[in-house]
C-alpha cells in the first residue's frame, strides 16, 4: 500500500515507524524503542513483530517503501553478509531507506566491527539524519520518544504556513576577558561520544553540577577543555577555567576560585560571601579541574552553586558525592582511536613514523597491553623515538619503570604513570592502599567474595567500605554482571601493587593467598555442580578463567603439585566445556616431568589426564592401558567419582580406537552405569549411557541406541542438567538421521545448539555446525552444508579443538552427498565454505537454528545406518 499523500488517513493508518533489524544484538533496546514508538501511538515496523514468506531483503523493501520514519540502532555487530553480497542487511537497510527522515542511535561500547564505525562515518556525513549516542535501553527510551516528537513538532511546523518559525536570539559571546580555558595543541581523538554525553548534559538547565570521574591519566581535563569550549556561546558571561592541582588545603578551594574570576579578598565578609554576591546575576560556567585531593570542599562549591546561577564541570579522579552532582565516569579509549593516538603522538616525536601492515598488530597490541589510557599511550609514543613497536611490546611487562619522561607540560604527576598512580594511592587510607597492593596479584577482575578475602587480616576495616574508596578513586572499576558485582583494574595499578608487594618481599605470600582462594572455589563449584544452576556456575568460572590460571601457576612455581592436582580434578567438566583441557595437558606433564617425588593420587590425576584429552582424539594402547590404571587406582581407593569418570574415559578411548573395542567399552560403561547409580549423579548417569548409545550404534543396534538416549535425555533433564542435556540431543539427533528420521534430528539438533549456546560451549557449537551440516548435505541443500561445515571447522581451528575423530559422525554423510551432487555440488559446497569459514559465529548458529527455507526436512538421501 502506498504512503498517503495529502489525502485524508483512516484511523488505523498511524505514522509507520522502520527499526533496523539488529537482531542478534541489542534485544532489550529494540524493545524499549517500540514502547517509545507505540508510547506515542505510532506503528513500529519491526521484524520480530512477525514472520512472513518471503526473502529478508524483500522484506524489508517493502517495509522501507511504506514507512514514515526510519529508526536505526546499532551497538557492536556489522552484522552477516549473506554469500554473494557485498554489505550486511544492517548497512543494506540504510541504503534502501528512502527520502524520509532519520533518527539514528548509538550505543555507546569499547569495540564496533570495522564495517560498522564505516556505516556510522557514512550516516555522519548524512544532512538528512539526526544521530544520538546512549548507555542502555532506559536511556534509549527518553531520547526515542522525545526526539518522535520533537520531529512531529517540526513538520508540523513546517506545513503550516500561518506559524511563524521561533528563533532564538543569538547568544551573547563571552568577553575576551572572561574566556579563560586552556588551548590544547593536540587533537581529542576517540572521545566523540563522551563530548555529546558531557554537552548534552550542560545544555539542560537541571545539570548545575557534572563531574567527570576515571583514573590518573585518562583524559578528564582534556574532555572538560573541549566540552566547555562547545558550549561557551551558552554562557552570556563566560567560561572559567581554575587549576585546583597546586591547593591541598580544602580551605583555599573557594579563594582560588575567586581569585581566578579576578575577585578580591577585601577582608570586609567571608570570601564565599563576596563570591556568592559577585555570581548573584551571573550565568556563566566554572571548569574546576583536579578537584580529588580537596574533595573536602566539595559542599562549599556545591552550595555556591546553590546560591547562584552559575553551573560548574569539575573533573576529579573520585565522585564529589554532594547533591545534584551528575557523573560520568571516563574510561579508556576505544581501539581504534587508542591507536590513531599512539601513531599521532608518535609522530610528533619521530615524524617519519607510519602505521604500516608490518607493525600493525604490534601497534594494537601495545594499546591493549596498556588498557588504551590516554597518558600511558602518550608515554609510549615518546619512546618509539628510539624503540620499534615491537621493541616496546616486549619491554611493556615493566611498563612502569619504562614509561616515564612524559611532555615537559605535563604535571609533575604526570611525567611517569607511577607517579600519577602514587598520587591516586596517597590520597587513600592505610588500609585501603594496603587492599589496592594486594589486588594487584589478580590478572584480570575478581568479584566481592575474592576482595573479602584477600582483605582478610587488615584490622577492622570493612571491606566493601574499602574496595567503594577504590572505586571512587578510580583505582577499581565495578561492572555489573547481572547476578553480582565484578571488579577490574588496568594492567597499570595492577602492576604498581605487585611492584609495591615485590619491595616489601611479600608477594609469593599474597599470591598463595589468592591460590588458596580458587582452590576452595574449585573444591566447591565441584560439590555445586550437582544441584546448582549450572549456566550460572559456568558463567561465574568463566569470568574467574585468567585467575585458576594464576593460581595454577603458582602452584607450579611453588611445587604445591598436590593442590594442583586437586584443583584440576575437581573441575574437569569446566575444562572441558571450556575447551581448556590441552592446557590442562600441558600442566600436568610439567607436574609429571618436574622430577618431583609425586604421592600416588595426584600421579594417578595428573596420568589421567595426560590420556584423556578430548572426546575423538586419536588414541592408542599406551593410552587405553594408562586410563586402566587409573581405574585400578580409584577402585583400590574407593573413590567411586574417579572410577566412574575413569571407567568412561577408559570406553571413550576404547571406543576410539581402529578398530573399536566394543565389548571390552561397553563392559566397562555397564560397570561405570552401577557406579553412576550409586553416586546419584546426574551427569554420570546420562553420559554412561550416551557411550552406551554409542556403542550400540556402532553396532547397527539403532532401536536399544534410541532407548538409550532418550533414558538419558529424561534424566538430565530432571535432574537440570544442561551439559548431559546437550550431549545427549546431539547423540540423539545422530540416532534419528541414522534411523532415517531427517525432521526429528533436525528438531534435537536445533536444540542440542541452543543450549549449548546458552553456556558458550564452543565444542558444542561445533558439534553443533557439523550435525546441521549432514542434515543440510542430506536433504540436498550442499551449499547451506558447506557454510555450516566451514563454520565448524573455524571454530575448532580457533579454539584449538580435536577434529572430533570418530566422534564427528559427519564424515561419511558428507563424503555421500558430494558424490551424489558431483562436480557442481562440491563447487557448491566449496563456496559455502569458505563463506562460513570467514563468517562470525553467532551469525552461524542463528543460520543453523533459522529455518532452512525450501529444503524438503522429509527426503532423507542416502544416509549411512551403522557408525560401524
Amino acid at each position: 500500500m502506498d504512503r498517503v499523500a495529502g489525502g485524508i488517513r483512516t484511523p488505523d493508518q498511524r505514522l509507520r515507524v522502520f527499526v533496523s533489524s539488529t537482531l542478534k544484538e541489542l534485544a532489550p533496546e529494540r524493545r524499549a524503542a517500540r514502547a517509545a514508538i507505540e508510547r506515542l501511538s505510532m506503528a513500529p515496523v519491526m521484524f520480530e513483530l512477525g514472520a512472513r514468506p518471503h526473502p529478508p531483503r524483500s522484506l524489508y523493501r517493502a517495509y522501507l517503501e511504506q514507512s514514515d520514519i526510519f529508526v536505526g540502532i546499532y551497538g557492536e555487530q556489522y552484522g552477516w553478509i549473506a554469500p554473494g553480497e557485498d554489505v550486511s542487511g544492517l548497512e543494506d537497510e540504510w541504503n534502501l531507506a528512502p527520502d524520509i527522515p532519520k533518527l539514528i542511535y548509538l550505543k555507546r561500547t569499547e569495540r564496533r566491527d570495522d564495517r560498522l564505525e564505516g556505516l556510522i562515518a557514512r550516516i555522519r556525513a548524512d544532512d538528512h539524519a539526526s544521530y544520538a549516542s546512549f548507555t542502555d535501553a532506559a536511556d534509549l527510551v527518553d531520547l526515542v520518544a522525545a526526539d518522535l516528537a520533537s520531529l512531529l513538532a517540526e513538520r508540523f511546523d513546517a506545513a503550516d504556513p500561518r506559524r511563524v518559525p521561533f528563533t532564538e536570539p543569538a547568544p551573547q559571546p563571552a568577553s575576551t576577558e572572561s574566556v579563560r580555558l586552556p588551548s590544547p595543541l593536540t587533537r581529542l581523538l576517540g572521545r566523540d561520544a563522551e563530548l555529546a554525553t558531557v554537552t548534552r548534559m550542560l545544555a539542560d538547565d537541571g545539570n548545575r553540577l557534572v563531574t567527570l570521574t576515571g583514573p590518573g591519566g585518562i583524559g578528564k581535563s582534556r574532555l572538560a577543555i573541549a566540552a566547555a569550549r562547545e558550549v561557551e556561546t551558552s554562557y552570556p558571561d563566560g567560561v572559567v577555567f581554575v587549576d585546583l592541582a597546586p591547593v591541598v588545603d580544602p580551605g583555599l578551594v573557594i579563594t582560588t576560585v575567586a581569585s581566578t574570576l579576578g575577585i578580591r579578598d577585601t577582608g570586609e565578609a567571608p570570601i564565599a560571601e563576596t563570591l556568592r554576591v559577585a555570581l548573584a546575576d551571573r550565568r556563566m560556567l566554572l571548569v574546576v579541574d583536579n578537584v580529588e585531593q580537596v574533595v573536602e570542599a566539595a559542599p562549599t562549591l556545591a552550595a555556591l552553586l546553590g546560591a547562584t546561577e552559575v553551573s560548574m564541570l569539575a573533573t576529579s579522579r573520585i565522585p564529589l558525592r554532594v547533591g545534584g552532582e551528575q557523573s560520568i565516569e571516563l574510561g579508556p579509549l576505544p581501539p581504534e582511536a587508542a591507536m590513531d593516538l599512539l601513531v599521532e603522538r608518535a609522530r610528533a616525536v619521530k615524524p617519519d613514523f607510519e602505521l604500516t601492515d608490518a607493525n600493525a598488530a604490534q601497534v594494537a597490541a601495545i594499546c591493549t597491553a596498556l588498557d588504551c589510557a590516554p597518558l600511558a599511550l602518550e608515554l609510549a609514543a615518546a619512546r618509539l623515538r628510539v624503540l620499534t613497536p615491537a621493541a616496546l611490546g616486549e619491554r611493556l611487562d615493566h611498563a612502569l619503570s619504562l614509561l616515564t619522561g612524559g611532555a615537559r607540560d605535563l604535571p609533575e604527576r604526570q611525567r611517569t604513570l607511577r607517579a600519577t598512580i602514587d598520587w591516586s594511592a596517597q590520597l587513600l587510607r592505610e588500609e585501603e592502599r594496603e587492599l589496592l597492593l594486594r589486588l594487584g596479584v589478580f590478572r584480570s577482575g575478581f568479584g566481592l567474595d575474592a576482595a573479602e578475602w584477600m582483605a582478610d587480616g587488615l584490622g577492622d576495616v570493612d571491606a566493601m567500605d574499602a574496595l567503594a574508596a577504590l572505586i571512587d578513586g578510580s583505582l577499581v572499576r565495578e561492572q555489573d554482571r547481572g547476578d553480582r558485582a565484578w571488579y577490574t583494574m588496568l594492567a597499570t595499578v595492577r602492576e604498581y601493587g605487585r611492584e609495591r608487594l615485590e619491595e616489601r618481599g611479600i608477594l609469593t605470600a599474597t599470591e598463595e593467598r589468592h591460590a588458596r582462594f580458587y582452590a576452595a572455589l574449585c573444591d566447591t563449584s565441584s560439590r555445586q555442580y550437582t544441584w546448582m544452576d549450572q549456566i550460572t556456575l559456568m558463567s561465574r568460572l568463566a569470568d574467574e578463567r585468567d585467575e585458576l590460571r594464576a593460581a595454577v601457576d603458582h602452584f607450579l612455581a611453588t611445587a604445591e603439585f598436590r593442590d594442583l592436582a586437586e584443583l584440576v580434578w575437581h573441575l574437569h567438566w569446566f575444562w572441558w566445556v571450556g575447551g581448556q583441557l590441552g592446557e590442562v595437558h600441558g600442566w600436568m606433564n610439567r607436574m609429571l616431568e618436574s622430577g618431583a617425588e609425586l604421592d600416588e593420587r595426584s600421579r594417578t590425576i595428573a596420568r589421567f589426564y595426560s590420556s584423556s584429552i578430548r572426546f575423538g582424539e586419536a588414541t592408542d594402547a599406551a593410552g587405553v592401558a594408562v586410563l586402566a590404571d587409573c581405574v585400578a587406582y580409584f577402585h583400590r581407593t574407593g573413590d567411586v567419582y574417579g572410577e566412574t569418570l575413569s571407567r568412561v574415559m577408559l570406553a571413550v578411548a576404547q571406543l576410539s580406537l581402529d578398530p573399536p573395542e566394543l565389548d571390552s567399552a561397553e563392559a566397562n560403561l555397564d560397570r561405570g552405569l552401577e557406579l553412576a547409580e550409586d553416586l546419584e549423579s546426574t551427569f554420570g548417569r546420562t553420559l554412561v549411557r550416551i557411550m552406551l548409545a554409542r556403542a550400540a550404534m556402532a553396532r547397527g543396534q539403532l532401536d536399544r541406541a534410541f532407548g538409550l538416549l532418550s533414558d538419558g535425555l529424561a534424566i538430565a533433564r530432571a535432574g537440570g542438567d544442561r551439559l548431559g542435556e546437550a550431549i545427549a540431543l546431539n547423540h540423539l539427533g545422530w540416532e534419528r538421521l541414522l534411523s532415517g528420521d531427517v525432521a526429528q534430528a533436525r528438531a534435537a539438533f536445533v536444540e542440542q545448539l541452543d543450549i549449548s549456546s546458552s553456556f558458550g560451549h564452543e565444542e558444542g557449537f561445533a558439534y553443533g555446525l557439523e550435525a546441521m551440516s549432514a542434515v543440510a548435505a542430506v536433504t540436498g541443500d550442499l551449499e547451506r552444508s558447506g557454510v555450516l561445515f566451514g563454520a565448524a571447522e573455524n571454530v575448532r581451528e580457533r579454539k584449538g579443538l580435536a577434529t572430533g575423530g570418530s566422534f564427528s559422525l559427519h564424515g561419511r554423510i558428507l563424503e555421500q552427498a558430494l558424490e551424489r551432487g558431483g562436480a557442481d555440488g562440491t563447487r557448491m559446497f566449496e563456496r559455502g565454505r569458505r563463506a562460513g569459514r570467514s563468517a562470525d559465529l553467532a551469525d552461524m548458529v542463528a543460520l543453523a537454528l533459522a529455518a532452512p527455507g525450501s529444503q524438503d526436512s522429509s527426503a532423507p538421501q542416502g544416509a549411512p545406518t551403522t557408525l560401524a
